[in-house]
């Protein structure tokens, strides 16, 4: 069992080492323009990615800001995909699965806008749909993918793509998770000052 952690741990830092580390600069670049200009960010995923896209949602409206809330007005417009179960189930009732993000986004999206798509495959049809509206509209799309990256990472303007074998989620979805708190605390620092 030791042996197994041990292999399970190394097998992690080896997919963080080559993590790019330039797409998540080009990422925070991005998502830091949105704010300046009052954009909305809105994040989506399916199954553990939708987990994590609630997840975003919460650190960027109120984690990124904890330490200094009263001089902080102005915040990050994060939104989540579809906003509520009752929405995600009406759409993939009533039209079908593969809108449950494109219908809600078309409903909200503007130019001064982007989007975060998280697909550990990179191909699932509902992301791919929303991204697409998504370039349609010119917003930056940032695309968080694993194993090849799948038709997301082609989409995408920046790739942030996790590089393991096919099937290994649990992999891609703790490294995405990482890359999360990541920008989080990047954005956590800026605004208090310690990253200029």
């Amino acid at each position: 069992m030791i042996d197994y952690i041990k292999k399970f741990i190394a097998d992690t830092e080896m997919v963080l080492r080559n993590v790019p580390a330039e797409e998540i600069a080009k990422a925070i670049n991005v998502l830091q323009a949105i704010y300046e200009r009052d954009g909305r960010i809105y994040i989506f995923g399916n199954g553990g990615s939708l987990a994590l896209a609630t997840h975003w949602v919460s650190d960027f409206n109120k984690t990124v800001f904890s330490h200094n809330l009263e001089k902080h007005p102005k915040r990050f417009q994060a939104i989540r995909l579809p906003t509520t179960e009752e929405e995600l189930s009406a759409w993939a009732n009533d039209v079908g699965y593969e809108m449950v993000f494109a219908g809600p986004l078309q409903n909200y999206l503007q130019e001064t806008d982007c989007v975060i798509a998280i697909s550990g495959s990179g191909n699932s049809p509902n992301i791919i749909k929303a991204v697409e509206l998504a370039k349609t509209h010119n917003v930056p799309v940032i695309g968080l993918s694993g194993f090849d990256g799948g038709k997301l990472n082609e989409l995408a303007d920046i790739k942030i793509l996790v590089k393991t074998e096919k099937g290994k989620y649990e992999m891609v979805e703790g490294v995405h998770a990482v890359i999360l708190h990541l920008i989080t605390k990047y954005f956590q620092d800026y605004f208090d000052h310690l990253v200029r």
